[in-house]
């Protein structure tokens, strides 16, 4: 008898830990839109919710399956190898170590695709930072008719400008490997500030809506380039 409910007590624990290690599996096997943490004193953290909100808008409109929870990664880990896609954003100062710069230089040569929003007040920093990256590169603007602009929803005029800071004209920026798009830069279009609850910036719900689609385009065709 003893020996039956010892049985029943270690079956119980083993079917426990393979639904967990099941669990892990189907999370690791769905898409994180993952944060980049960076050094500096920028505000990497800002808004989190729109980095939800986008993955959920992602799953209602397309076949990728996600988990919408909120994650950030340090470039300084090798977990960053572990994403498809990094998100960074802010309004402030940039600064990449030795470490994060050979990190992030290889992970974008091995396939890795870094989306970087310019929440107003970063240009002068990611540009600097970037040019450790790819030294022998600068920024170049992408073609309206990149695939980046129509793979999943039109954009035939480039950007959605979502909060007009100034009057400057939306720019989108590429730097590449081996000619693959690798870093897709937004400037002057803030499309994080549109997938934020509405509640927050009171956006009206058409640019919300085109700040989520313009967002959906770029991480369909990250992942499927």
């Amino acid at each position: 008898m003893k020996k039956y409910i010892w049985f029943l007590i270690i079956l119980g624990l083993l079917l426990n830990l393979f639904a967990l290690y099941s669990q892990k599996e189907k999370e690791s096997s769905l898409f994180q839109l993952v944060r980049v943490k960076y050094s500096g004193g920028g505000d990497w953290y800002n808004d989190p919710t729109g980095d939800v909100n986008m993955m959920k808008f992602l799953a209602q409109n397309t076949n990728i399956k996600v988990n919408p929870v909120y994650k950030f990664v340090d470039l300084a880990s090798d977990n960053l190898f572990m994403y498809p896609i990094l998100f960074l954003t802010g309004h402030g100062n940039v600064n990449f170590s030795n470490q994060e710069v050979k990190n992030l230089r290889a992970y974008l040569e091995n396939g890795g695709f870094l989306y970087i929003d310019d929440d107003y007040g970063l240009d002068p920093y990611i540009r600097k930072e970037m040019k450790k990256v790819f030294p022998e590169q600068d920024f170049v603007e992408l073609p309206f008719n990149h695939g980046i602009y129509n793979i999943q929803y039109k954009f035939p005029n480039g950007l959605p400008k979502i909060h007009k800071h100034d009057d400057k004209v939306p720019q989108g920026l590429g730097l590449f490997s081996n000619k693959r798009l690798c870093v897709f830069y937004t400037y002057e279009s803030n499309l994080g500030d549109g997938w934020v609850d509405p509640d927050v910036y009171k956006d009206p719900e058409e640019r919300r809506q085109a700040a989520f689609k313009m967002g959906t385009n770029i991480f369909v065709w990250a992942l499927t380039h």
